[in-house]
């Protein structure tokens, strides 16, 4: 992907949309005054305009400007923001993309004309060290947008593409699952110190731990229970505290609390 001819806006420029602007800064050919940042207070985002980030309040401005528009407000906003700056838009030369949540493209498409190429993509807050996993959909889209938007996000990690209709359950897997596995990362600390550890002790064991284990899955392309067998050796200790999780319902507490947070989503 050449950077240094593509426009990019980011409107509602919070968490998620500073971690995008770090990783745009960091592709080399990249060129800051070709990105606009917006909020309603932009005093949190000066500190980009030392590095040539245009930082301002002008939504309207900063779509117009723009090959790609991103949306980075809540959703409750998305509406409003898209009547703002429909007016500067031009179907045939920019691309939408939100990150709201559980806002569709047809609600979307209420206020859009209805040729312009739209996406709602999904990170997670890994992206503030560029290792997120995005899931994108999109519409009226061709491979040539599929791509520059993906490489957009591989800037933050990588980036898969999927059907509209599991983008709520990508939601909850991917970005509501990061607090789920620190939730387990936490307890496992806990049980650290119960058996001996400092805090920071257990904390250092633990992340490794845990970021080994994903490392394992993603380069030796394995089930997670193929690598359990690997490490539960008969009558060993392992095996006994993975069957003690199991009967105090640690899968089933997983499941259920996947299955809670979707249903959730899908009745807002």
């Amino acid at each position: 992907m050449h950077w240094e001819n593509i426009r990019i806006a980011i409107i509602g420029c919070g968490n998620l949309g500073t971690s995008i602007v770090n990783g745009l800064l960091d592709q080399p050919d990249f060129i800051p005054q070709n990105l606009h940042v917006t909020k309603r207070n932009p005093s949190s985002l000066m500190h980009f305009q030392d590095k040539g980030v245009r930082v301002h309040s002008d939504n309207s401005l900063a779509a117009q400007e723009s090959d790609l528009v991103i949306l980075g407000v809540k959703p409750y906003n998305v509406n409003s923001i898209l009547k703002e700056i429909n007016p500067v838009l031009d179907p045939k030369k920019q691309v939408v993309i939100s990150l709201a949540t559980g806002i569709t493209l047809d609600e979307m498409f209420e206020v859009l004309d209805p040729k312009t190429v739209a996406f709602r993509a999904m990170p997670n807050i890994a992206a503030d060290i560029r290792e997120s996993i995005t899931c994108i959909c999109g519409r009226n889209s061709d491979e040539s947008h599929e791509k520059q938007v993906k490489s957009l996000f591989n800037s933050i990690g990588f980036s898969i593409t999927i059907d509209e209709s599991l983008m709520e359950a990508a939601t909850v897997l991917g970005a509501c699952g990061i607090a789920y596995v620190l939730r387990f990362m936490r307890a496992m600390i806990q049980g650290g110190i119960q058996i001996g550890f400092d805090a920071k002790t257990a904390s250092l064991i633990v992340n490794q731990t845990v970021k080994g284990a994903a490392e394992l899955m993603i380069q030796k392309n394995m089930h997670p229970e193929e690598a359990i067998d690997k490490v539960t050796t008969p009558k060993g200790c392992t095996i006994v505290g993975l069957n003690e999780m199991e009967h105090q319902g640690f899968s089933a507490a997983m499941v259920r609390g996947v299955l809670a947070s979707y249903e959730k989503i899908e009745k807002v």
